[in-house]
């Protein structure tokens, strides 16, 4: 985080900093688009009722008032006043029953933007911070292969910021219905409770989920241990799943012909074909992980976590799932599944440990040097004449000295000067001097370039 930022959780970063977080957006946006995205924008608040029924993170929603409100706010129920989205899955939903009449479905939709949660700030994690979704909503059905689709996209997208300097991902995924089907086999009814506590394995350890589950949930110790093999479950083909699944509810006593199981079974079909179906495609970058739960209680099916080889203390900075029943309207369904990658959090690991930066200050190429106040006109028109042909310019704040000019440049990363012609004794054409190199040699502000080494910015890393 930039330095001086005074709020804890709502990072403000430094010009070089922005610079890289917009050349991630850049780079998600461009492989959105390249699968067949659609961009939108939701607005920042949503009703209190709306956020207050989607699961745990609801403990986390800030609530907005007016100053000239104080005091009324607590005679208002938190139901009918807005908050800030902790998500923009929910503000999705809400956008796509509200146009329904103008969206054609299957929605495939893109959004990056700011989101807010109350949680406790620590390293990567913030109370405000930027996500990139994807998410593919249907009406009144949606098929079972966008549950393939939508975390091979990720992969796609996350793969491309291995240019930033971003280990190999790899998505971790599961299904609800499974997990719901094993956990009534084994005669658990609070499966909600369930889920959120296996949620909570890699942030405090099976022996406190174990308790957990026991303690908050009904189980007795040996449901709650069947409850931890499930989650310690993982294979990397279908088949092998089924497997590894059936010998465990047969080690459990979970009733093979029973209604649990069918159900289990259904989640365990999706799943297994989601595992297949993504390895055809790029192998070994989907695999079944069956202690992944997912905290929110809108999710009804798949679900995914996506992990970064050798930066494990980052935890997931990718998540999402299936959703069947959030957007409704009457009788009519919008069922969804999407993915989200938390952009902050991989902004901050990039800064941090591959240090991440910009080439340059300022995206500027050229510098135009001013020699007298009275003459700055002639510099802004060559300034304009460099832009009209998408060489980025800028002008010298001051008439000041030739070298406080180019340590101006050199202070923002501007690696050329350009010196207008001078009359007089002196007399002489335009010049560009390359402070990097050293180079000056006489230039048209219709016909030169820059090098293409010092066009841009761009991000780079290390010191």
């Amino acid at each position: 985080m930039s330095q001086g930022a005074s709020l804890s959780g709502f990072p403000e970063w430094l010009p070089e900093q922005r610079v890289v977080e917009q050349a991630l957006i850049d780079t998600l946006r461009r492989v959105f688009e390249l699968n067949g995205f659609i961009g939108i924008e939701t607005r920042a608040v949503e009703p209190g009722s709306s956020l207050l029924k989607k699961g745990e993170t609801s403990k986390e929603i800030y609530l907005l008032s007016r100053l000239q409100d104080r005091g009324e706010e607590d005679k208002v129920p938190v139901e009918d006043r807005l908050g800030l989205h902790f998500d923009l899955t929910v503000p999705l939903s809400r956008y796509v029953v509200e146009n329904s009449g103008h969206l054609t479905f299957p929605f495939k939709r893109w959004q990056i933007q700011k989101v807010w949660r109350g949680e406790r700030p620590q390293e990567g994690r913030f109370r405000e911070f930027v996500q990139a979704d994807v998410d593919v909503v249907g009406n009144g059905e949606l098929p079972a292969h966008y549950e393939v689709e939508l975390p091979l996209v990720m992969v796609s997208a996350l793969e491309e910021l291995r240019a930033f300097g971003l280990p190999k991902a790899t998505v971790h995924a599961n299904n609800r219905k499974l997990s719901e089907g094993f956990y009534r086999g084994l005669g658990l009814d609070d499966v909600e409770g369930v889920l959120r506590e296996i949620d909570k394995l890699d942030k405090i350890g099976t022996n406190a989920v174990c308790d957990l589950l026991v303690s908050q949930c009904g189980a007795t110790p040996e449901q709650a241990r069947a409850c931890l093999d499930l989650a310690g479950l993982t294979a990397s083909d279908g088949r092998q799943l089924h497997e590894r699944f059936d010998g465990l509810c047969r080690q459990v006593g979970i009733d093979m012909g029973g209604q649990a199981y069918s159900l289990a079974e259904e989640g365990l079909d999706t799943l297994a074909m989601i595992i297949d179906e993504a390895d055809r495609i790029r192998p070994g970058s989907v695999i079944a992980d069956l202690k992944i739960a997912r905290g929110l209680d809108y999710y009804t099916g798949s679900v995914y976590e996506t992990f970064l080889e050798g930066a494990e203390s980052l935890g997931s900075i990718c998540s999402g799932g299936r959703y069947d029943n959030l957007a409704t309207q009457g009788k009519r369904t919008y069922p969804g599944v999407g993915l989200s990658i938390g952009l902050s959090r991989l902004l901050s690991f990039l800064l941090s440990a591959k240090g991440a930066h910009a080439n340059r200050v300022s995206p500027a190429s050229v510098l135009v040097a001013v020699w007298n106040e009275g003459d700055r006109s002639v510099s802004d028109h060559i300034a304009q004449k460099l832009r009209s042909r998408g060489i980025a310019a800028d002008v010298a704040p001051t008439a000041a000295k030739v070298g406080k000019q180019i340590r101006y440049a050199d202070h923002l990363g501007i690696p050329y000067v350009w010196f207008p012609a001078q009359e007089g004794e002196e007399a002489t054409g335009d010049e560009v001097k390359n402070i990097i190199t050293g180079d000056q040699v006489p230039a048209d502000a219709l016909s030169w370039t820059p090098d293409s080494v010092y066009a841009q910015q761009r991000v780079e890393f290390g010191a």
